[in-house]
């Protein structure tokens, strides 16, 4: 079976510009449907600009180490992570870098196993994961990816076995979209699907296109139900309540970091904290709250550490 796809390090990087692309072009329409965790209409901004970031970060590099190009991309990725949904995109990418150190060709295998790391980085990241979200589409990729390398008949390593796989998760991740709508009881009751998935789908699409050199109907996404309406935006008639995201990057020992988990899980929601690289006495964290007054996490995150890059976003602004 000759099947015409690339991946090397140079298609992966073509993956993160199209990424970049593509999430530029379906924005608008994101920011339109994003009603959780807050409708704050900024899901699709925020993808895109972390996205940006880590296709940045690597725009230049010349390596031939996959697991090397996306750990650089996730670090930039997480220190300009913008929201939950690109929070999460970038520990995504992170953990997908962790099994690929040294890779120079992706194959089924390696991508079933890299996209296992990325659910489990991205699940563990936050304190109360929330299934019905760009989380459930991860876990789907992931698990449908382990279920075809380990059903398929075709050489673990060859073009086609990939081949396999990427057309099993788009086609899953597809799926685990459209039923986001039943798993969030505030998406059934406006019925609309999740912002997150569909940019996580849009993500997953955009892989299977880069690394087999096709490109991918946008009109493709209008089956989703709220996906066509993008004026008036949605998000504008579901009650937002107050608060307000505090995001900052700080450098914390093991017991530090599970100190400021914990008093932050008590503050507020929406927390999430991981690694973004190692230091001398720990890891530098990208940390991500909401909570109702910002001087209280931030009082919390002083007492274990000096953060850097803090930004302060009012969660009743609707950017869309």
């Amino acid at each position: 079976m000759n099947v015409k796809i690339h991946a090397n390090s140079q298609a992966m990087a073509k993956w993160l510009e199209r990424v970049v692309k593509s999430l530029g072009n379906h924005s608008d329409r994101l920011n339109a449907i994003n009603i959780f965790p807050v409708a704050d209409g900024d899901t699709g901004s925020n993808l895109y600009l972390t996205a940006r970031a880590a296709h940045d970060a690597i725009s230049k590099l010349e390596t031939d180490s996959i697991g090397e190009m996306l750990t650089m991309a996730s670090r930039a990725a997480m220190e300009s992570a913008r929201g939950n949904s690109g929070t999460l995109l970038a520990v995504f990418l992170a953990g997908m870098a962790e099994p690929l150190c040294g890779v120079e060709r992706l194959t089924a295998p390696l991508l079933a196993t890299a996209l296992e790391r990325g659910k489990v980085r991205a699940w563990s990241a936050l304190s109360e994961p929330v299934a019905g979200t760009m989380l459930s589409v991860m876990e789907v990729a992931a698990n449908v990816a382990r279920r075809t390398h380990r059903a398929s008949s075709l050489e673990p390593a060859s073009k086609a076995a990939l081949t396999e796989i990427l057309e099993a998760i788009c086609v899953a991740a597809e799926d685990a979209v459209v039923a986001t709508e039943s798993e969030l009881g505030v998406l059934h009751e406006a019925q609309i699907v999740d912002a997150g998935a569909v940019g996580m789908l849009i993500i997953l699409d955009e892989l299977r296109g880069a690394l087999q050199g096709h490109v991918i109907d946008p009109d493709e996404y209008a089956q989703f139900h709220g996906y066509d309406i993008q004026d008036p935006h949605i998000h504008q008639g579901v009650s937002n309540g107050s608060g307000v995201e505090v995001m900052c990057t700080i450098n914390l020992d093991a017991l530090g970091a599970a100190t400021l988990r914990g008093q932050l899980d008590a503050l507020g929601d929406s927390v999430i904290m991981s690694p973004v690289n190692p230091t001398n006495e720990g890891y530098r964290w990208r940390v991500h709250v909401h909570v109702p007054v910002a001087e209280d996490a931030l009082n919390a995150i002083r007492g274990v550490g000096s953060p850097v890059n803090v930004s302060i976003t009012d969660l009743c602004t609707h950017d869309g």
